[in-house]
């Protein structure tokens, strides 16, 4: 059990609750009846095997303790939140108060105070919420301490902390196991290349936004970094990656399928958002495809809403403001009919290829 992940023995745990289930629901069809030594032994596997994976992993055993994590998992998340906010405000209240080296010594000991405090938590918190939450608060002390040391020795606000803000998120979430963190990390990476990029092209580095397509880059390798490290000891962080790099991607296609004029190219804004335009469509169908032939149901169902999204903004351009709103919004309505009817079959060619594969 000491090679599973606390998400791995989650699922293994559902696996038995379901079998158990369609078990006694063959047993009342009369399709399967197991004598009575048989069901002795299921059951008694079934006990150790609960009890083992909830001894060392604090897993949800019914449908009841499964709602209650969902609310334990906001709890610590809001906790953490609230808890990053008072150590805001606290450094706010007192800080004028010291002077420059005491400012310094206290902003190294809360970083490091928070991220032991991390590491602590995780070596004997189970359920992993208090580490989340721990975790949380030592990216905020990061955060925070870095910009009250440039405030205290009045250096230039810089791209170059949101390299340390992702390096120390990456930190936390692959020590603790924590997506959220992951999520933290790439959202600084993003932020980071994305200022890269636009200082390249003359910008300051705090107006990356006004060019979409300095994210463009940083989304696909976003996308192929599970293909090149394993991350099979790691629950969902696969799929975290693979969905920031599409948002990463699709997102400023969309908004340059509708936004010619903060493009780099010097063409036509027209011609600009109808190149964007194809390259949504032909992104997100792409996307379906590889979603549907690797069974990365996450690519799947994010290229399914993207193409949708730009289907329905390119009808809203077309159609707008000559067809009546009753007509616009039945077409609508017909077309996700019509998606759903040719999902619906690439589902049953899907399933009627599983036994074969």
């Amino acid at each position: 059990m000491a090679e599973l992940t606390r998400q791995q023995a989650q699922a293994r745990a559902d696996q038995v609750r379901v079998f158990q289930r369609e078990l006694e629901q063959l047993r009342g069809e009369g399709v399967l009846a197991l004598d009575a030594q048989q069901e002795a032994a299921l059951r008694a596997h079934h006990g150790k095997l609960l009890a083992e994976l909830g001894a060392g992993f604090d897993i949800d055993r019914d449908l009841r303790a499964k709602d209650l994590s969902l609310g334990m998992r906001i709890a610590s998340f809001l906790g953490a939140l609230a808890i990053a906010a008072s150590v805001a405000y606290l450094f706010a209240q007192f800080w004028g108060r010291f002077d420059t080296p005491a400012q310094v010594v206290i902003v190294l000991v809360a970083t490091f105070a928070s991220f032991l405090a991390t590491m602590a938590l995780h070596a004997r918190d189970a359920s992993g919420y208090f580490t989340k939450l721990a975790a949380l608060v030592a990216f905020a002390c990061l955060v925070l301490d870095t910009v009250l040391l440039g405030n205290v020795f009045n250096i230039t606000p810089s791209d170059r902390a949101l390299l340390a803000w992702a390096a120390f998120a990456l930190l936390l979430a692959y020590s603790c196991d924590l997506r959220l963190l992951l999520v933290a990390g790439i959202l600084c990476i993003i932020a980071y290349t994305s200022a890269r990029m636009g200082t390249w092209s003359g910008m300051y580095w705090l107006d990356f936004g006004e060019r979409p397509e300095n994210f463009l880059p940083v989304a696909i390798a976003l996308f192929a970094v599970p293909q090149v490290f394993d991350h099979a000891r790691f629950d969902g962080f696969a799929a975290t990656w693979r969905i920031c790099g599409l948002l990463c991607f699709l997102l400023p296609v969309l908004l340059m399928s509708n936004w010619g004029e903060s493009s780099y190219l010097r063409w036509d804004p027209d011609t600009i958002e109808g190149g964007y335009q194809v390259l949504g469509f032909a992104a997100s169908a792409g996307a379906i495809w590889l979603g549907v032939r690797q069974r990365w149901n996450h690519v799947t169902n994010t290229g399914v809403a993207f193409f949708v999204i730009f289907l329905y903004t390119k009808f809203f351009d077309w159609w707008w403001e000559s067809m009546p709103k009753y007509l616009f919004f039945l077409v609508l309505g017909l077309v996700a009919i019509l998606l759903l009817s040719i999902l619906r079959r690439m589902r049953r060619l899907v399933a009627a290829q599983e036994p074969a594969a």
